[in-house]
């Protein structure tokens, strides 16, 4: 792996270097657990469950996209509705406008953020994850958090960034998988912005913390760790 700071130009591009920890690999277990949440609902409010059939083909299509890659055409169908291979969608934002105030309008303001973020349209990336609450599913809340780093360290505001890494890693420590993920981004965001100290001390919270997290076991975070001057 490319050091973190050749591959960065004052940490621009840092989505580009670390969404798939964000979207991909994880994308269908987010929609499954933002769907049981918005179902403990959909039996008791009418306007739940007809949000709940209105989301259904751009959220089937979102998850496509996390699955196997983001394109602007369907990306604007998913945001703005429309017809494909027959289905007629109802875009993301008349959802979050028509059902406001439901759990399904809320996960519809976290697909839209990842949307606009993979089309590079970060401030409209920021107002729907900002928006967006995770009713306590702390993986969700976590990616949502990183995606919001993200979308900062794309306008180069890098306090920004780094606060909302962070916050990422701080949802839920017990949480062995997106945490990790979350210590590790704060370490190369940290890195690549010249903050050794501050990167050794993600990276060691990495190696004391989750022994089992594939880049602790496969070497990476002790690499890191010894290009920074730490081999303790």
């Amino acid at each position: 792996m490319t050091e973190q700071n050749e591959l960065l130009d004052k940490a621009k591009g840092f989505w580009s270097s670390y969404n798939k920890i964000i979207t991909y690999g994880g994308s269908a277990i987010i929609i499954l657990l933002l769907s049981w949440i918005g179902y403990q609902k959909l039996i008791k409010e009418p306007k739940e469950l007809k949000a709940g059939e209105s989301v259904f083909l751009a959220e089937r299509l979102f998850d496509k996209m996390a699955t196997s890659g983001f394109n602007k055409d369907s990306v604007n169908i998913v945001l703005n509705g429309g017809n494909l291979q027959g289905d007629n969608i109802t875009g993301l934002l008349k959802i979050i406008s028509n059902y406001d105030g439901t759990l399904t309008a809320n996960r519809a303001r976290y697909m839209t953020g990842a949307c606009y973020l993979q089309i590079k349209e970060f401030d409209k990336a920021i107002k729907y994850l900002k928006d967006f609450n995770g009713n306590g599913a702390s993986q969700i809340q976590s990616k949502a958090y990183m995606m919001l780093g993200h979308a900062y360290a794309e306008k180069n505001n890098n306090s920004e960034a780094m606060s909302y890494y962070k916050k990422a890693a701080e949802v839920n420590e017990k949480d062995e998988s997106i945490t990790p993920d979350a210590l590790m981004v704060c370490g190369s965001y940290a890195e690549a912005n010249g903050k050794n100290e501050e990167a050794i001390e993600f990276y060691k919270k990495i190696k004391d913390n989750y022994p089992n997290y594939i880049n602790s076991s496969n070497g990476e975070v002790e690499k890191r760790l010894a290009r920074l001057g730490e081999f303790n």
